[in-house]
């Protein structure tokens, strides 16, 4: 089987995320409680949650690419990639610092996360049938 750059693309993007959740996962839930106050901690077991949620996305991305490579879904990748930045990790470097400006940035991430599934949405639908 010959896989698309893109597919292959993102189901190493997607693996490898996932993997860094598991490990940020853990660390939040072993290495945090003791550390910082229990909402905090809700905070940064949100931005794991979404972390995961869209690491999956990144994989679903690369099925859908193997099985309909005419799909063009670029904007979906980099809007999921930047999203978990975004929202992610300034969710984790929030609860870390406690410097507000990361919190300010979350819903950037958040609009994101909406932009890749929209562009799923819009070339799916665009799909001829």
């Amino acid at each position: 089987m010959i896989l698309q750059p893109q597919a292959k693309r993102s189901l190493i993007f997607g693996s490898a995320l996932l993997a860094l959740a598991v490990l940020i996962g853990a660390f939040g839930a072993h290495g945090l409680k003791s550390i910082v106050s229990p909402e905090k901690l809700v905070t940064f077991e949100t931005g794991v949650r979404y972390h995961f949620y869209h690491a999956f996305a990144l994989m679903i991305l690369g099925v859908i690419q193997m099985n309909l490579g005419q799909l063009k879904l670029n904007l979906s990748f980099y809007a999921f990639i930047v999203g978990i930045l975004l929202f992610s990790f300034n969710c984790y470097f929030y609860v870390l610092s406690d410097l507000k400006v990361f919190a300010m940035i979350v819903p950037l991430g958040g609009l994101l996360f909406m932009v890749g599934w929209v562009g799923i949405f819009w070339n799916v639908l665009r799909l001829k049938t």
